[in-house]
């Protein structure tokens, strides 16, 4: 099982907003085609997003440059994994590129009824890893009065 997963592909006419750049739209979706590329790679299993948080579009992707959407676990719970992902672009004719969206995403892997599954544990390797795995915690322990703050205002 792998950690990381690269999607690489050119940003077609077709993805354009009415200021002439990627669709935020888009962008989304390709973030969520990696993340759940990712999470099935670790888990070996079906996946559903059960969260995407703090979406930040950092700069806009022209049309026709080369799009990398990086995606790799940086937690792991009992049926959960926290997917961070980051979209880069550059131009063709050019080696340098620019980051321009972070997120977080968390999947559980689930059985064909549905149902919560165990995943295997990710364990950091390096100081980055476990940096990553400690803003992984970080942001669980913000949603939790996010969501609380939320619960005012819908049921579940």
């Amino acid at each position: 099982m792998e950690r990381a997963i690269t999607l690489r592909f050119l940003a077609e006419p077709g993805e354009v907003n009415f200021g002439g750049k990627v669709h935020g739209g888009a962008v989304m979706r390709w973030i969520d085609q990696a993340g759940y590329s990712c999470a099935v790679n670790w888990s070996q299993r079906y996946c559903v997003t059960v969260y995407v948080g703090g979406i930040r579009f950092l700069k806009p992707i022209q049309i026709g440059q080369l799009v990398e959407v990086e995606a790799r676990v940086i937690y792991t719970g009992t049926t959960s994994m926290h997917i961070a992902v980051d979209v880069w672009a550059r131009e063709l004719s050019q080696s340098a590129r620019q980051r321009t969206t972070h997120c977080i995403i968390v999947f559980v892997a689930v059985d064909e009824a549905g149902k919560p599954v165990p995943v295997q544990a990710w364990e950091p390797q390096t100081e980055e890893d476990r940096s990553q795995r400690d803003y992984a915690q970080r942001l669980m322990q913000l949603r939790e009065g996010i969501e609380k703050e939320m619960s005012r205002f819908h049921s579940t």
